[in-house]
């Protein structure tokens, strides 16, 4: 065990390491949050699909009921960071699409993680989700990746498919194609546990009545009524039901095909480096579906296909 920084210590790290406000939190349910984070410096630009980190430091209280963490020597004063991509409110308050460039803050989707898998505690979420409303953090001042809209065409068909928080950056995919006017089909699918899952539920509702092209699929797999008869996005492609509520066939030569989520959905093929044969893991993931009907994937961001993904583990 170490022992606890004195609040002088922590005070001062705080004004080192944090350049950010926490300006709203908005709570779904106790374990997921959307966190809108102000930082002290101009907002960089940047394309909706990319993200950039957030931290606090090792000395931040952490939610109680997480798996227990015990820090070595120096790493209570060490700052604990995280990429996230970057979500967005699509409508005003008064419904209107939200004007591009009028936000002073980045949106952040994110659900608690209390316990890992790896066997090494969570470090950052148990933090986060202590935080209230004008206290401060840490945000990156990079944003970049390729999980963006390029190659998109105004009437390519559009698929976003996720599961749980990783629905944030086709919030803001979204925002961007409906603020641009695009004329092709768009559809969003996200699966979760239970419907308190859904945090922009209400939005996508509001959405599918004003753009006629937009159609908004959620998938809930705990409910009553949905933990025997389970449809996860794998089952959506594979029995048909996403072209039939699509309106029409998927065609690899218009349509675009967005991930985020859970690797075990989306299924990245390892690629043999000297003969290019592609091995996919199982259960069968999302790409191996699509590829074999003829989509292809992005192999890194030089080698763009019409699959684009982002895993959220």
């Amino acid at each position: 065990m170490t022992e606890p920084l004195t609040p002088g210590q922590v005070s001062e790290l705080r004004k080192k390491h944090y350049n950010a406000t926490l300006v709203a939190l908005r709570k779904p349910n106790p374990e997921l949050g959307i966190f809108r984070v102000q930082p002290d410096f101009p907002i960089p630009p940047h394309k909706p699909g990319q993200y950039t980190t957030l931290g606090l430091g090792g000395w931040e209280p952490r939610m109680p009921g997480c798996q227990e963490e015990v820090l070595q020597s120096g790493e209570e004063a060490k700052l604990i960071r995280r990429s996230y991509s970057i979500s967005h409110p699509i409508l005003t308050e008064t419904g209107d699409l939200v004007p591009a460039g009028s936000l002073p803050w980045l949106e952040f989707y994110i659900v608690l993680v209390r316990f890992s898998e790896t066997g090494k505690p969570p470090a950052l979420t148990p933090r986060l989700f202590m935080l209230r409303e004008g206290e401060r953090l840490y945000m990156g001042e990079k944003i970049t990746g390729h999980f963006t809209l390029e190659g998109v065409q105004p009437d390519d068909t559009v698929l976003l498919l996720s599961t749980g928080t990783g629905e944030a950056p086709h919030n803001y995919l979204l925002w961007q194609l409906l603020s641009s006017g695009h004329r092709g089909r768009i559809l969003a699918a996200c699966c979760v546990r239970y419907r308190r899952d859904l945090g922009y539920l209400e939005t996508h509702q509001r959405l599918v009545k004003m753009f006629p092209n937009y159609i908004y699929v959620p998938l809930t797999t705990r409910e009553p009524e949905t933990v025997h008869q389970k449809v996860y996005i794998q089952d959506l492609i594979t029995s048909g039901q996403l072209e039939e509520k699509l309106g029409q066939p998927l065609d690899p030569a218009h349509c675009h095909v967005f991930l985020c989520g859970n690797p075990k959905m989306i299924g990245v093929p390892t690629v043999d480096r000297i003969t290019g044969a592609k091995t996919y893991p199982q259960p069968t993931g999302v790409i191996e579906i699509l590829e074999a009907r003829g989509f292809r994937a992005d192999q890194g961001s030089k080698a763009r296909g019409n699959i684009h993904f982002e895993e959220y583990w």
